[in-house]
């Protein structure tokens, strides 16, 4: 059995996350964080790490960049293994999580859908056949809350395929004050915000006379919670370093 603590946990996302690993035998929330009262849920809330008095193998933070600063040295004090699923992180903050990893495990993702993660590899992929001859546009769309644009995941996607461009591309997050042609350094990034849409992302290869689109489009927040478990399960028991969804599919691909 592995038993968690969930940070955010009076969230949308937390309370995805609450009802999904009641329904696992291998899982149980033994508490949750958060700022907000812990109303319906069937485990003890607290409002920061340092009170929370129950052990667990695994810390899963659904909740905000800001919180990261007492939960990281808490965590860090507890030797408890971190997944977090949080986007909008400083290049600071990323720094403090790659140097708490060299004492704990810590598995951080922009993404934790599967499926994101997959078309990742595959954009990737395609990029080093496709190579300079066709333009590459990222385009993502989400509801009308998210504040962070372009999205972590867009992020995510771009920086896979800007490897095998050994990070030569250049990001134009926006072309309506640009005036020129396209340059094929560039590589684009769009966002679109409205309604509910959970989260849409299509990565548009653009060549001549012929246009190859990879997408992935999640129809609920569950895919988020589902990823996050999963990620948990893997993260138990593992050394201390910084883990991704590409070790999470590895391991897949090798148990096939």
């Amino acid at each position: 059995m592995t038993e968690l603590i969930l940070s955010g946990c009076c969230g949308r996302m937390g309370h995805t996350i609450a009802r999904l690993a009641e329904e696992q035998e291998d899982l149980r929330i033994v508490a949750g964080v958060d700022q907000q009262e812990g109303a319906s849920l069937p485990f003890p809330v607290y409002q920061s790490l340092s009170n929370c008095p129950y052990e667990a193998d695994v810390l899963v933070d659904f909740s905000h960049p800001d919180a990261l600063a007492s939960l990281l040295p808490c965590a860090l004090e507890k030797g408890l293994p971190a997944v977090l699923c949080v986007t909008g992180y400083s290049a600071e903050q990323l720094a403090k999580i790659k140097e708490a990893s060299a004492q704990i495990p810590v598995f951080f993702s922009a993404n934790m859908s599967l499926g994101i993660n997959l078309l990742a590899a595959l954009a990737k992929q395609a990029a080093a056949v496709l190579g300079e001859e066709f333009d590459i546009e990222i385009i993502e769309k989400h509801h009308n809350q998210k504040l962070d644009a372009p999205s972590g995941t867009a992020l995510l996607l771009a920086d896979q395929i800007n490897e095998t461009f050994s990070g030569e591309k250049s990001y134009v997050y926006d072309r309506h004050n640009v005036r020129r042609r396209r340059e094929k350094r560039e590589l684009g990034i769009h966002s679109l915000r409205g309604g509910t849409i959970t989260g849409e992302h299509e990565v548009v290869f653009a060549g001549h006379d012929e246009v190859i689109t990879l997408s992935h489009s999640a129809r609920s927040r569950e895919v988020f919670a589902t990823g996050a478990l999963n990620a948990a399960r893997f993260l138990s028991g593992q050394p201390a370093g910084l883990y991704d969804m590409g070790d999470l599919l590895k391991l897949r691909e090798e148990s096939l």
